[in-house]
């Protein structure tokens, strides 16, 4: 951290608590060059996840759609909130994690799949039906049959 006084490059923290929102650490610094103190505020930076749509727009990922997505999915199925709220946080993760900073709803939609999958396989089915557009009985039995041969 600079020293707003000499410049100098280097400081020690003397104090740090949280602010009163506890969105952000307070810190009171002092220069090892001119022992000078000053007051530095740290907050999170927090760049959000850019979602590429099927048609090349892109809208900020909204954690609420997905969990409405894979919610309809696991209607009248014994899938608790915690489980699913948990299978988001998971996905929501990784995203932030990752270092794109643009993803595809299409990766975003295989990754539901898969802790759908982990989660009930009736759910799993009911969200890939939606998601990938089966046209006919013929593509939902290639489905079942997929997920047959891997158990």
């Amino acid at each position: 951290m600079k020293c707003p006084f000499c410049g100098y490059e280097e400081s020690k923290v003397i104090d740090s608590r949280p602010t009163d929102e506890g969105e952000r650490i307070r810190r009171r610094r002092e220069c090892i060059s001119c022992a000078k103190r000053f007051t530095t505020y740290e907050i999170i930076e927090s760049v959000p996840v850019i979602v590429v749509k099927k048609d090349k727009s892109r809208e900020v990922f909204d954690r609420d759609k997905l969990f409405n997505g894979m919610l309809r999915a696991c209607e009248k199925r014994p899938v608790s909130i915690e489980t699913l709220e948990k299978a988001i946080d998971n996905i929501e993760a990784e995203l932030q994690n990752s270092l794109d900073r643009e993803v595809t709803s299409l990766h975003i939609g295989e990754l539901a799949m898969e802790k759908l999958k982990e989660i009930d396989e009736v759910a799993y089915v009911r969200f890939a039906s939606v998601y990938r557009q089966f046209k006919d009985i013929n593509t939902f039995m290639d489905e079942l049959s997929k997920l047959l041969r891997e158990k």
